[in-house]
């Protein structure tokens, strides 16, 4: 894919990172479908541009997911990466987020890139090439407090992504995952991509409402620079050499490299007792 023009279809791409994912692969020569929830928003907030195609789309719903990848086909013959980047954030304690808040957020955050990936790999094993890069999270690695319905969402996307390179590897479709720390999108802005608990339970009162103003205060402040990470993207993508994942930030590295510390120790501490459970030892 390297030193030639790629088509890149993009999810989520009306709003956040997902504009400056289109706008840097328009940038650096590519063609672009970007996709959201309203075509019309799309294009006003990426801008005009020759080389652009701007598709409704909700990511829940197979049928749009198929209809999308028409589109883009029609218009450019083909599809080279796949960037699953829409998502959202159902924000709370576990005993605080309602069943249907739950489900909602499985909805978006997994079976939503399960459905437009399912949509286009068909176009990308007739021609043999591809790429799927996929948005998760570091909350995909590591849990983290308030958050787990999302990191449940993240998890289960990086297990797919995982395992879903064994699938395409003969077809020759690379994968990547990406796990930002945080960054300056809007992740965080409440009522569009964050949502508050809906229950309320006493004893969790004091700390979620604690916590709530401090995801408020945070919004904005993120060390991340999205454009910069957008740009990161479109340079691995061209060099055609994804890694299994890509850690963005300096915040997720250091919290990687933390964890990967911590179970080191406990793989050490429990070493004998879980080599005892091998059948006849």
């Amino acid at each position: 894919m390297s030193k030639q023009s790629s088509v890149w279809f993009i999810t989520g791409a009306g709003r956040g990172m997902g504009i400056d994912i289109a706008q840097a692969a328009l940038a650096a020569g590519h063609s672009v479908v970007a996709t959201g929830r309203d075509a019309s928003r799309v294009l006003a907030a990426i801008g005009e541009h020759e080389n652009l195609l701007t598709v409704s789309l909700d990511i829940t719903d197979p049928a749009a997911a198929e209809a999308a990848t028409a589109a883009a086909v029609e218009r450019f013959g083909r599809i080279d990466v796949l960037v699953n980047n829409a998502g959202n954030f159902y924000a709370g304690y576990f005993e605080n987020i309602s069943d249907a808040q739950l489900r909602a957020q499985m909805e978006t955050n997994f079976f939503g890139p399960l459905n437009v990936t399912r949509a286009v790999l068909p176009v990308m094993r007739r021609q043999r090439s591809g790429q799927v890069i996929t948005v998760t999270s570091m909350a995909g690695l590591i849990g983290q407090e308030f958050c787990a319905a999302y990191a449940a969402s993240k998890f289960a996307l990086e297990g797919w992504m995982e395992s879903l390179r064994f699938d395409l590897e003969p077809f020759g479709i690379k994968t990547m995952a990406v796990e930002p720390g945080f960054f300056r999108t809007e992740l965080l802005v409440e009522g569009s991509s964050t949502i508050w608990p809906e229950l309320e339970i006493e004893d969790y009162a004091e700390r979620t409402a604690t916590t709530i103003e401090a995801w408020k205060a945070m919004n904005g402040q993120q060390g991340g620079d999205p454009k910069k990470l957008a740009r990161a993207l479109v340079t691995l993508s061209d060099s055609g050499d994804l890694p299994l994942r890509f850690i963005a930030g300096a915040d997720g590295m250091a919290s990687e490299e933390q964890n990967l510390a911590t179970i080191q120790s406990q793989i050490d501490a429990h070493r004998e007792l879980s080599a005892s459970l091998t059948y006849g030892a």
